[in-house]
């Protein structure tokens, strides 16, 4: 008998999908569940919200990587706050000029699980001489680290409980401290349907801390909704990059299979539907 996963995205409204429990239990931080389901393969929740699926799993960690990845001439390290299910950090690892993909997570057992479990996600990031794994507090370590980085993505859950100071003014500027000249920050940001405000406020926060901030938007299955992006520099903006110069980067770092990124998408990211003008402003 199958069970129904449901996700609320409001009150009113959210998503399901059939699937069979396959493993349960409480970390000393969250509610880890692993989930097959006949429409998405393998799905990892965390506290009831679906983090990542074997099948849909490129629509986001592609677009929460690659605009500002290919947009910056020659990343030398990447950071990645969060993204224990390594889809992140697999691909960053994509880019051969990275020298070392830095993944810091705070829950070791969603390391151990996705390691186990979600090869599918990662694809052996975790074997890669060139991934570091640091467990620990994503904060702390913004705080206290004298490392500096070109990319840094925060592959986080979603701005709500605890997580809400992780999309602060605060930790944005904690994460400009730790950016080489020309570096750029990703981030995820939720639905421009059912969570416009959520969508306002971060872009606000933001735009407290960085001159160039740029939303984008890319459906995600699993969400249940078209779901928003951010990248965030002083002065990287990857919409200057046409669709042809975005293939030439492609073929230049010979960067492997891409299931939704190419140059027309990079452009078509970047499209914003009248209704989501009001939002983004």
């Amino acid at each position: 008998m199958s069970d129904k996963i449901f996700e609320r995205l409001t009150d009113a409204a959210g998503v399901y999908f059939d699937g069979e429990l396959v493993m349960r239990a409480q970390t000393p931080f969250q509610l880890l569940e692993v989930y097959e389901t006949p429409q998405l393969g393998r799905v990892l929740r965390l506290d009831g919200f679906n983090m990542t699926s074997e099948r849909d799993e490129f629509l986001y960690h592609e677009a929460l990587v690659h605009p500002c990845a290919v947009a910056h001439p020659h990343p030398r390290r990447a950071l990645v706050i969060g993204g224990g299910d390594g889809g992140s950090s697999e691909e960053l690892l994509k880019h051969p000029s990275l020298e070392v993909v830095h993944m810091v997570e705070l829950d070791p057992d969603v390391i151990r699980v996705s390691r186990e479990r979600f090869a599918a996600v990662h694809r052996g990031a975790f074997d890669n001489p060139r991934l570091q794994v640091t467990v620990g507090d994503g904060l702390v370590y913004l705080r206290e680290t004298a490392h500096r980085y070109d990319l840094v993505s925060m592959d986080l859950t979603d701005p709500v409980g605890p997580s809400l100071e992780l999309y602060s003014p605060a930790t944005f500027a904690l994460a400009k401290g730790v950016m080489n000249a020309g570096g750029a920050l990703t981030l995820h940001m939720g639905s421009p349907f059912f969570h416009g405000d959520r969508i306002r406020q971060t872009l606000a926060n933001l735009r407290q801390v960085f001159r160039v901030v740029v939303p984008y938007f890319s459906y995600i299955p699993l969400y249940g909704s078209l779901w928003g992006f951010a990248s965030a520099s002083d002065t990287l903006d990857p919409r200057a990059l046409g669709p042809q110069e975005v293939e030439r980067v492609i073929a230049a770092r010979a960067l492997g299979e891409l299931r939704l990124y190419n140059g027309e998408v990079h452009r078509a990211l970047f499209a914003l539907p009248n209704y989501v003008k009001p939002l983004v402003g």
